[in-house]
């Protein structure tokens, strides 16, 4: 039965699946926004962060989660995972997202580790704007809705924005009854140093390869006004390797000047102001594998 429109309704849905199958993508674009950075490299995401749309008297809370994390070596890994499972736990819906393109080993293992959130998990197939033949898709469904028990079933292409209205409705249908937790003016729980952090971190992704963009993160050390009314931005990018240094700066700090330039052009959309975006490189051995140097550079280690 279809509840009605002012019925006041609101929970937690978190969007679980492995690496690289457009979990980020698909919340940017049912939030209308960029909440989280996009990357091809594989854990981009490492924090929970969530991005909220209001539908009437309605209020869905997305959980953007890390890939699932096999790799559990490094204190930061294991930060990664905890935040997937305490997202699951918290929620009153699950979303899991897979690649229209392939289904994979790892998408079953999580599927049977989600067996028993069956009746309050979403399949949502991703990417079908990439199928050669549209006609691939109705086999895709069933042969999905044989191995994966689920609730619903919903194509989309996060990248082309298709199918999001439908998989929304599938959503608010199935939230529980309860007041908004969020002024409906908020898009996220992230705030401005976090989002400029970020940004940076995603221009790195994009121009780093090897190890590097994996043995760094960035943290914004200062926020304030240029004296021609720009926001002025310091940050700090923090690599666990001195022999990564030249590489992040490159010859005569070419790859450095790229990467700020990029950066400083999506901040200024971000922000609304012309930007003033200062970059220095630095060496702190272990951040990743350190719980008080993570909590020091921002991380949930609680």
């Amino acid at each position: 039965m279809t509840k009605k429109n002012n019925e006041s309704r609101c929970g937690f849905v978190a969007i679980v699946g492995r690496p690289n199958v457009g979990k980020s993508t698909l919340l940017n674009a049912i939030v209308g926004e960029k909440i989280s950075i996009v990357s091809s490299k594989a854990h981009t995401t490492r924090h929970r962060t969530l991005g909220i749309i209001n539908r009437g008297a309605a209020q869905a809370i997305f959980i953007d989660t890390p890939g699932l994390q096999r790799d559990r070596k490094r204190v930061l890994h294991r930060l990664m995972a905890r935040a997937v499972s305490q997202a699951i736990a918290d929620a009153d819906l699950v979303l899991m997202v897979v690649d229209a393109t392939g289904i994979r080993d790892q998408d079953r293992r999580l599927a049977h580790e989600l067996r028993e959130q069956a009746d309050r998990m979403i399949l949502v197939v991703n990417k079908i704007d990439l199928l050669h033949r549209r006609t691939e898709l109705f086999a895709l469904l069933q042969r999905l809705a044989e191995e994966f028990p689920c609730a619903a079933y919903v194509p989309v292409s996060a990248h082309k924005q298709e199918n999001l209205d439908g998989l929304m409705s599938e959503i608010f249908e199935r939230l529980p009854p309860g007041p908004a937790l969020f002024p409906s003016d908020t898009t996220t729980d992230k705030d401005t140093h976090f989002r400029i952090a970020e940004t940076i971190r995603e221009k790195l992704l994009g121009a780093l390869h090897q190890e590097v963009p994996y043995g760094l993160t960035v943290e914004v050390e200062h926020v304030g006004e240029t004296d021609d009314d720009k926001i002025l931005v310091h940050a700090l990018i923090w690599l666990e390797r001195d022999s990564h240094k030249p590489i992040v700066i490159g010859k005569t700090g070419r790859v450095l000047t790229a990467i700020g330039r990029e950066a400083r052009i999506e901040l200024t959309e971000l922000l609304g102001r012309r930007v003033h975006l200062e970059l220095w490189v630095k060496v702190r051995s272990g951040w990743s594998d350190s719980e008080r140097e993570l909590r020091n550079l921002g991380f949930d280690v609680s």
